[in-house]
């Protein structure tokens, strides 16, 4: 079986445009979208949050299907590796 490869792209959320419509987090097919409101007891205005990005697999439905074009597909930089023996000092 093969295993799942990371996302090479991860959700980002703009607040200000993020209405908490939930759209994104309905077609989020591995879960990973919740809607998250200011009071911690859950009342108010709620907005899209992107809970677990280890498991995000980067497939963009969310951002896609966002009708308030909230959500923008950010590159995962992934940092150089370091030369194979070095040290780290002197």
């Amino acid at each position: 079986m093969n295993a799942p490869r990371p996302a090479k792209a991860l959700p980002a959320i703009a607040p200000a445009r993020c209405t908490g419509c939930g759209r994104c987090v309905g077609l989020c097919p591995p879960q990973v979208l919740w809607l998250a409101a200011a009071d911690p007891r859950g009342w108010g205005p709620k907005q899209a949050v992107l809970h677990d990005p280890a498991g995000c697999t980067g497939c963009a439905l969310c951002a896609v299907h966002c009708p308030f074009d909230a959500i923008q597909m950010l590159r995962i930089s992934t940092a150089p590796a370091a030369p194979q023996g070095s040290s780290g000092g002197q």
